[in-house]
């Protein structure tokens, strides 16, 4: 009875849970920077795989989109205290990484130690790709840890945990998955014991 009642109210908090903000799926660099925080928010999506009654895994991903290079700069400028040149050269910087492979900070949480494998490519248990408004498929150039201490990931990320490893995904543009008439960017996490996909919708 009790795990009855722990159940329904699992599923009743889900349902009550805010829907992710629709956001702005295109490669326009914004003409104002955001504030980091929510931009940052608005760009995070997160799942957790059960199965047989045991958390299998807690996925965040954060899509570094203009918006959010665009935030992440300004951010960084104020804190290094950049300002005129210094500050427009920092933003020019971030501007010209959009040009680059697509790319995700990817924060993993595993029950089991040795799931958390993303860095050993075809040889990880796990397989990620990003999924464009078509359907298609497109698999990482690379996925590799972000070696940087954790409170500098914490600070950068938020939903950075203590049991957390943290990864960089980047991905070819092979096939675009930002556009003005995108609707919907979806990355999937998938292996034997099961599978998330994650998706940022576009705001209508």
């Amino acid at each position: 009875m009790i795990r009855a009642l722990t159940v329904a109210l699992t599923f009743a908090l889900a349902a009550c849970a805010a829907a992710p903000p629709p956001i702005h799926l295109t490669e326009e660099w914004p003409s104002q920077p955001g504030d980091y925080d929510t931009v940052t928010q608005s760009w995070t999506r997160s799942a957790t795989l059960h199965a047989e009654y045991q958390e299998v895994f807690t996925l965040a991903a954060t899509f570094k989109s203009p918006a959010w290079r665009a935030a992440h700069a300004q951010r960084d400028a104020e804190h290094r205290g950049l300002a005129g040149g210094e500050r427009d050269q920092r933003l020019a910087q971030a501007q010209a990484e959009v040009a680059g492979p697509y790319e995700v900070e990817l924060l993993l949480t595993t029950y089991e130690r040795r799931e958390n494998d993303l860095d050993k490519g075809k040889k990880s248990v796990w397989r990620v790709v990003l999924v464009d408004d078509a359907g298609k498929e497109i698999e990482p150039l690379e996925i590799v840890r972000d070696k940087r201490p954790g409170p500098t990931v914490h600070a950068e990320f938020p939903a950075f945990g203590d049991f957390t490893t943290p990864y960089i995904a980047r991905f070819p543009r092979t096939s675009p998955v930002l556009g003005a008439n995108v609707k919907q960017l979806r990355l999937r996490m998938s292996g034997e014991r099961g599978s998330v996909e994650l998706a940022w919708q576009a705001a209508t």
